[in-house]
């Protein structure tokens, strides 16, 4: 006990960890004892929006989160956020613009995080300028990282890295909804190449009924609303892809003719295949793949998973996936177990560096969420899943409104653990996983799951 509160405190002093940084795959591995031999623990957490050092915080619930990371041999986490860092950059929002120092991805790594996506709505938040500077940043750290890159083939390029003796890549994608400008590019001719973010490209659409769609097709034709106003009114854009037949675009806004009224999306096929063939590629260079995405396309209710999302994490286990992770819906989300291997629809937040004023985020969901450590055998096979629950800021922070004082998740016990429990159980098994709470502690039973 006394050795690893020892290795918790040089963490939190920002002391480096180099043993628990991806190794070179010809360096030898020192294997840290497991529960199951020869067997990889991942621990996947919520979003970091992350702007403070919090290294200094030295309370209890947070040392106990701590320790649970460091206790893995990988600890994943989703990086909310954009350096300003040598490369400088310009705001490019307005209310939702952030960045932050590169202090914080020490603050990261002490924590006890080594792989980072970099793919979000804020990743952009600075420019190209900002993309290269956290590029910068994490490499000069040796993070695990993807998401971002200097153009669109960097950006979608799997990373690599060894853990425990096991080879795990990552591919992470961000399906806005953004302008195309913040996404990577590639060189062409007379055009040069653009540092942004890996694309799954999403396209809102309304579906509405037969009757509704042609009041519409009355209504764009007696605007007389053209060609060239689509093109216009989609700067900086291009104009969206419209099917003639069953589509129609009014002031960027597309509706399609379908049996039911609501909010839809496309999700474009070349920019999944993309993302597909890149997992493909590194499953069979033989890693263990994580395939992440961050998106905004939410249902009204947040904690109901859109159904394009099932179908795009199916196909990245599919193509070859151990697990897929996804945020954006700033509340905890169902697990699905397909063919045996983890679907983590939402895990919500795990640090949120927000500000009181005018706030959305009050709801007490949006700071309570699990952090799920995974375990894979020798084989690669998921074995269990255990889900520990953690409070933004500890309980006590919950009776005001005061954000500020959320600094830190901290392990949740007692009445608020089977709280943030018994919401992730409910949740879960309606997407067919089965989970059971012992000592303020959350177990996933894998048998194979749907599609299995």
């Amino acid at each position: 006990m006394t050795a690893r509160r020892n290795r918790l405190g040089d963490a939190l002093s920002g002391r480096s960890m180099r043993s628990r940084r991806p190794q070179n795959h010809n360096a030898p591995i020192r294997q840290e004892s497991t529960d199951m031999k020869n067997s990889l623990k991942i621990a996947v957490t919520g979003q970091s929006l992350i702007k403070h050092d919090i290294r200094q915080i030295d309370k209890p619930g947070f040392q106990a989160v701590c320790s649970l990371l460091h206790k893995a041999d990988l600890a994943f986490t989703n990086f909310e956020s954009t350096i300003l860092g040598s490369h400088g950059g310009w705001p490019l929002k307005g209310a939702f613009f952030g960045c932050s120092q590169p202090v914080v991805l020490d603050t990261l790594q002490a924590l006890g995080f080594q792989a980072l996506s970099l793919s979000n709505n804020h990743a952009f938040d600075l420019g190209p300028a900002g993309v290269l500077s956290t590029l910068e940043e994490v490499d000069r750290r040796g993070f695990l990282h993807a998401g971002i890159g200097r153009n669109q083939t960097a950006a979608v390029r799997p990373a690599r890295g060894t853990f425990a003796g096991r080879k795990v890549a990552l591919v992470a994608m961000d399906g806005g909804p953004g302008p195309d400008f913040m996404y990577a590019a590639d060189g062409a001719f007379g055009r040069p190449e653009r540092p942004g973010i890996n694309r799954l490209k999403i396209t809102k659409v309304i579906d509405v009924d037969a009757d509704t769609f042609e009041q519409l097709r009355v209504l764009r034709d007696k605007i007389g609303y053209t060609a060239a106003d689509l093109g216009n009114d989609s700067q900086p854009d291009d104009a969206p892809p419209v099917d003639a037949d069953g589509e129609l675009c009014i002031a960027r806004a597309i509706f399609r003719r379908a049996g039911r009224v609501g909010k839809n999306v496309k999700v474009d096929e070349d920019s999944l295949s993309r993302n597909l063939a890149a997992i493909t590629s590194a499953a069979e260079d033989g890693c263990l793949v994580i395939a992440y995405l961050h998106h905004h396309h939410w249902e009204s209710v947040w904690a109901d998973v859109p159904a394009w999302v099932g179908d795009v994490a199916r196909q990245c286990i599919d193509a070859g996936a151990a697990m897929f992770v996804s945020h954006g819906a700033p509340v905890l989300q169902p697990i699905e177990i397909y063919r045996g291997k983890p679907i983590f629809y939402s895990l919500g937040n795990f640090i949120f560096h927000v500000r009181s004023e005018k706030s959305p985020w009050c709801a007490r969901e949006v700071w309570e969420s699990v952090v799920p450590v995974c375990t894979f055998g020798e084989d690669g096979a998921l074995a269990e899943i255990r889900a520990h629950p953690i409070v933004i800021g500890g309980a006590e922070t919950l009776e005001d409104n005061d954000l500020e004082k959320r600094l830190t998740p901290e392990r949740a016990y007692g009445e608020d653990a089977e709280r943030i429990l018994r919401r992730f159980c409910n949740v879960s098994t309606m997407s067919g996983a089965t989970v059971s709470v012992t000592n303020d502690t959350g177990h996933l039973v894998v048998s194979g799951g749907t599609g299995s």
